[in-house]
């Protein structure tokens, strides 16, 4: 039987206008987290950063409604910077120690100057904005939960008498804390203090 004509057909690929798009939506995104790590929230504008992207702020519109918009796509760009890396150090291979272990090797070198100063602007724009609010909210809850995961391991292992939820999001709150105490300049022994913490609450 003959093959009909739109079965040779190649399969549909992106146009060269739609990559071109993605990649000014990727630029737009990378100076907005710029602006903010630089300068806050202060200067912060769909103007300004188009300028600094050095295309129109029309353009920078036709991609992001809003400069609320844009700030939720920066928001959901630092993702596999501090969630994913988490994730997959929780759900590796390994035993409650191993991933334990994993886990404090991410959170215990200093946090870079620009994405401290990011988070900051992040936190500064949600107190003013609802929609930014939910967005960061949902990134956190995300993050939390890597720890609660964590103490369902010790769970798994153990059988009852471990409470996961209230010893992960005791674990999230105190790695939170440590960083506001760090981000100040104070030398704390990151590593130490969060493993006592660690032995501690997995021993109780």
């Amino acid at each position: 039987m003959a093959t009909r004509a739109k079965d040779q057909l190649p399969p549909v690929t992106r146009s060269r206008s739609s990559a071109k798009g993605e990649q000014t939506r990727a630029r737009l995104v990378a100076a907005a987290r710029t602006l903010l790590a630089g300068e806050g929230a202060a200067r912060f504008t769909t103007r300004n950063v188009a300028a600094l992207c050095g295309i129109s702020h029309g353009m920078c519109h036709y991609h992001f409604q809003d400069r609320t918009e844009l700030i939720v796509a920066v928001i959901e760009d630092i993702r596999p910077e501090w969630i994913t890396p988490l994730e997959e150090a929780v759900d590796g291979p390994g035993d409650f120690a191993e991933r334990a272990e994993r886990v404090i090797g991410l959170l215990t070198p200093t946090e870079d100057r620009d994405v401290a100063h990011l988070h900051s602007a992040l936190h500064w724009l949600a107190l003013n904005d609802d929609r930014v609010r939910v967005a960061l909210e949902q990134e956190y809850r995300r993050w939390r939960r890597c720890f609660v995961r964590l103490f369902e391991v010790l769970a798994e292992e153990r059988g009852a008498g471990v409470e996961p939820g209230p010893l992960g999001e005791a674990f999230a709150a105190a790695v939170d804390g440590l960083a506001a105490i760090r981000s100040l300049g104070s030398e704390v022994e990151a590593g130490a203090v969060l493993r006592t913490l660690m032995v501690s609450l997995a021993s109780g």
